[in-house]
């Protein structure tokens, strides 16, 4: 489902550039792995952190007189960063000031309001919904960040991806549903 959202996420600002300009990539291996030669923006996952306030909700369907059991639902909040690595600086600022326009135009993703190529690598996709928020870190986390991806800085924009759901499809138990309660109490 990762990869999935990320996709959709390249695909819709590919859109809005009007070509090729985004590519899913890990920023810390562009120097290594290309030679230089990627040029654009760079959208790597950069964290993810499970969202506690959803983790304690239970995970039941009922059909009919039936329950069914499922493990909770794992809600992820995924941390992306957008890096420009253009021929010159100027450009890698319109580019990322680009990607900032595309997201304060549009939040929400749904399955209705997005569009994507529906390859057999994105069948996964069913109905999803999640919020991009932009996320600002401090000097010091943001020194963390280049400092892990390998202390070359390039102009970017941090963005907060909200409620991803992940769930496996395996039952853990059935049961019968209570349809009534018995009324025969004993008092001691």
């Amino acid at each position: 489902m990762i990869f999935e959202i990320l996709q959709v996420i390249t695909e819709e600002i590919n859109t809005f550039f009007g070509g090729n300009s985004i590519s899913l990539e890990n920023i810390a291996n562009i120097d290594t792995e290309t030679d230089g030669d990627t040029s654009g923006v760079i959208l790597t996952l950069l964290n993810m952190q499970e969202e506690f306030a959803l983790k304690n909700i239970a995970n039941t369907y009922i059909n009919r007189n039936e329950v069914a059991y499922k493990n909770p639902k794992v809600n992820l909040n995924l941390y992306i960063l957008f890096c420009a690595n253009n021929a010159t600086y100027i450009e890698s600022l319109k580019s990322i000031s680009k990607v900032i326009q595309f997201f304060q135009g549009k939040r929400v993703f749904t399955q209705a309001n997005s569009t994507f190529e529906h390859t057999s690598e994105m069948q996964n996709l069913k109905n999803f919904k999640f919020i991009i928020d932009l996320y600002t870190p401090s000097f010091e986390e943001l020194n963390f960040i280049w400092g892990t991806l390998g202390g070359k800085q390039y102009p970017s924009v941090l963005y907060k991806i909200s409620s991803i759901e992940i769930e496996r499809n395996t039952l853990i138990g059935k049961g019968k549903l209570i349809t009534e309660i018995n009324k025969n109490v004993k008092n001691k």
